[in-house]
Order: structure tokens, then C-alpha cells, then sequence
């Protein structure tokens, strides 16, 4: 379908055609027209199908209807869980509304809060935030919420999972309640079920493909290895198939810094990205790499949702993710707008049953193969063998060989007048054993 069909305007039409858009998608097909009749929407769909589009088009359409010229109201907020993705979604923003007069600003910790003020103060149409900055804002009274309309939720699975839920709900009190809320997310589990419960007043449910299916355009593939020997098949594997920009994602910040610098030792130009990393280095990291100046990029979990790089052909898990969903998250950075990815896992013996989780959220087994040299090695069960017990063994003690329960135990010797002692009967006044030279002094 034409995005001519849906009713936009001829300025963001003439964004959409700068940005190369020729047809919608299935999440925008279904998500336009719902928004612009004003229905709350819970949607689910995969990522890089066009949710930010599908959601910002409506947005922006509405809020020229009633738009006066140098008067800047703060009419939508987009809530999202990590700054890359404020980002991403910001550019996505003032790219739809490249030829209108309408404002926007980005907000997000590890920036400066005062220049982040001073853009508000000027008035602003759509603010994209993370919610804890966006309450920093809130409480220092820089940001009027009284105009707010929208509401969009962005990743809703990210931000529960990442503990942000209750920053959301403080912000939700604080906005007036005849609005219209979106809840976006890629995976529709029961506990964003709970929370549009919560927040949206009778929703549209649109789904896209079945949640917690993988990128169809995504082939996937399992390597399995030991762990001690994953950083060195990782790095095996992209320089024998020449990947020329491949995406690493590690579990731990700690593990991140290691593989980094484990790849650049071995002489693949690499930058890691991750929570302890300053906004301002995972910014220049990640525009490093997409402009191709460094080949892989190893990034934890909290930025698999935030990470939009074109054309990207390779995403490697070095380990199964803690959140079996972020799986999909993390594969969903290949395969995009319609191009084939391929996505490599490597596994260990003890994430099998980790992997078994994952196969069974995106509802097929994924295909494997062993890389000559770095496979397991499975001790097989011998068949039929009894369970013997050790027979207990004889050691020393702690001062040497203990002595037999057997043996014979010597008497006491008796006491000697050689001893200097000797028993008398015990006069009065006397103690009953003495020396006899004690009793000649008295």
C-alpha cells in the first residue's frame, strides 16, 4: 500500500519520499489508520518492520490539524529505555518532519541537563525521553505536561524488563488523563499484557506475525564450542569468512570489555559499548561503526534495542541473552527493511537447555554446526555399570599412623619412692599424700 492512501500531508509525504519509503509495511498499514481515529493501541511486532514510522506519522499529521505558527506546545511524549534508542527514534522524528514547523527534543542520562532545559524552555512539540531524565525534568519543573495529548510507550518489553516500569508510572500520573496512549513492543508477553491493562482505556490490538517469532528475512545458524574457547572461535570465524562489520552481543559489561580487547589483539578493529560507557563514547563508538571505521562492534543487552545500522549483514551472539526474549531483540538488528542477515550463536554445553528456551519462544529449532576443532567433547555414560562405593582407606592422623584398636595398651607404672612420693595414713593437719622430705622439715 501507498502511503499516499492514508491520508497524510503533502510535506511529510515529501519526507517519507527523501527517506525512500515507496510502500508501507504491515505494522504501518495496520497502525496509521487505527491512530488517526484516536483509539489506544497495544501493538506488537517484530523489529525493524517500521514501528517508529507507524506510530510518529499519525502523530505528526495530528498535530499540524490545530498547529499555530511560533506557538510551541509539548503535545506528545515518546518514552524508550535506552539512550541509543532516544536517539535513533529522535532522528526518525525530525527526518517525518523534515518540511514541518513542528519541534522536538531528545532527553537522556549522560547529557547535559542544562542545555536539555534551555531547549524546553524555547518550546518544543514532541519531546522523545527516557523515563528517569524525563522525571529529573519533571521535578525540576523545566517541561509543562498540562498540553500533553500522546503518549507512546516505546520497546514496552525492554522497559519492564530493564526495571524502568515504575519511573513510567510516575511519569503517567502526572499526565492528564484524556489522551491517547500507544503501547509498542516486539514481544506481547503477559507481563505488558498486565501493564496495558494499567494504562490504555479499552486498546486496538494490532499484531504483526506471531510474537516471538524470529525475522523471517533472518537465516540462523549454532555453533557449539567450549566457553573457554568461544572469544578465539569468534574470532575464527570473522576473519576466515571475511565479515566485513559484525554485531557482538556478550551478557556482562565486564565480558564486553574483554572480547573487545581480545578481538583487537587478534587484529580485528573493535569498540565496545555498554552501561559503564559514557553517552558520549557509545555515541562515537556506534557512528564508528556504522561508518565502517571499525569492523565488529561488541555491545551488551541494554543497547540490543536501541541499535538501527543499515545493511548490517552479521549479528553474533557470543551467549544466550538472561532474558530468553531478548533473543529476538538481539537478531532483529540483521535482516531489516526486507534484506537477509544472518544471525551465528555460540553455545556451550551448559547453555543447551538456555538454547532449549530459545528455540521454544521463536517456535522452531535452530540449525547447527560443528566448526572442526573447537566441538565439545561428550564423555559418554558407560551402559550397565554399577555404583561402586569406595572402600574407606586407612591415613594418618594429624601426628601420624593411628594405632590399632587391637593393640595393648601398657599399664600405668606405680608410683616409686623414686618418685618422691609416698602414701601415709593422714595425721591431723596433713594432706593425705606428701614427700617424705616435706614431712622431716615439719
Amino acid at each position: 500500500m501507498s502511503f499516499s492512501t492514508l491520508g497524510l500531508s503533502p510535506e511529510i509525504l515529501h519526507a517519507l519520499t527523501d527517506k525512500g519509503y515507496d510502500a508501507t509495511t504491515p505494522i504501518q498499514k495496520a497502525l496509521i489508520p487505527v491512530m488517526l481515529q484516536g483509539h489506544d493501541i497495544m501493538a506488537g511486532a517484530q523489529t525493524g518492520t517500521g514501528k517508529t514510522a507507524g506510530f510518529t506519522l499519525p502523530i505528526l499529521q495530528e498535530l499540524m490539524v490545530d498547529f499555530k505558527e511560533e506557538r510551541h506546545h509539548l503535545k506528545a511524549i515518546i518514552v524508550v529505555p535506552t539512550r541509543e534508542l532516544a536517539r535513533q527514534v529522535h532522528e526518525s522524528v525530525e527526518a517525518y518532519a523534515r518540511y514541518l514547523p513542528l519541534k522536538s527534543v531528545v532527553l537522556y542520562g549522560g547529557a547535559n541537563l542544562t542545555s536539555q532545559a534551555n531547549r524546553l524552555k524555547a518550546g518544543v512539540d514532541i519531546v522523545v525521553a527516557t523515563s528517569g531524565r524525563l522525571l529529573e525534568h519533571i521535578g525540576q519543573k523545566n517541561i509543562d505536561l498540562k498540553t500533553v495529548r500522546y503518549l507512546v510507550l516505546d520497546e514496552a518489553d525492554t522497559i519492564l524488563d530493564m526495571g524502568f516500569v515504575h519511573e513510567v508510572m510516575q511519569v503517567i500520573e502526572k499526565l492528564p488523563s484524556k489522551r491517547q496512549n500507544i503501547l509498542i513492543s516486539a514481544t506481547l508477553t503477559g507481563a505488558v499484557k498486565r501493564l496495558a491493562e494499567r494504562i490504555l482505556h479499552k486498546p486496538k490490538l494490532i499484531e504483526v506475525d506471531s510474537m516471538g517469532t524470529s525475522a523471517s528475512m533472518v537465516h540462523q545458524v549454532v555453533h557449539p564450542v567450549v566457553k573457554e574457547r568461544k572469544t578465539e572461535l569468534l574470532s575464527f570465524l570473522i576473519g576466515s569468512r571475511n565479515y566485513q562489520q559484525v554485531l557482538v552481543f556478550v551478557r556482562k559489561k565486564q565480558e564486553a570489555d574483554e572480547v573487545a580487547n581480545e578481538l583487537n589483539l587478534s587484529g580485528l578493529k573493535t569498540s565496545v559499548i555498554h552501561g559503564d560507557k559514557s553517552s558520549g563514547v557509545r555515541k562515537r563508538a556506534l557512528e564508528a561503526f556504522k561508518e565502517g571505521k571499525v569492523r565488529v562492534l561488541v555491545a551488551t543487552d541494554i543497547a540490543a534495542r536501541g541499535l538501527d545500522i543499515p545493511n548490517l549483514a552479521v549479528v553474533m551472539n557470543y551467549d544466550i541473552p538472561h532474558v530468553t526474549g531478548d533473543f529476538v531483540h538481539r537478531i532483529g538488528r540483521t535482516g531489516r527493511a526486507g534484506k537477509q542477515g544472518l544471525a551465528i550463536t555460540l553455545v556451550s554445553p551448559k547453555e543447551e537447555i538456555a538454547l532449549k528456551d530459545v528455540e521454544r519462544l521463536i517456535g522452531k529449532a535452530i540449525e547447527r554446526e560443528e566448526i572442526e576443532g573447537y566441538v565439545p567433547k561428550v564423555e559418554k555414560a558407560q551402559r550397565g555399570a554399577r555404583v561402586t562405593v569406595d572402600k574407606k582407606k586407612k591415613i594418618d592422623g594429624a601426628f601420624g599412623r593411628k594405632k590399632s584398636s587391637t593393640s595393648v595398651t601398657k599399664k600405668r607404672r606405680k608410683t616409686t619412692k623414686r618418685d618422691g612420693y609416698k602414701t601415709f595414713d593422714t595425721p591431723k593437719g596433713e594432706t593425705k599424700k606428701e614427700t617424705k622430705r616435706g614431712r622431716k622439715r615439719r
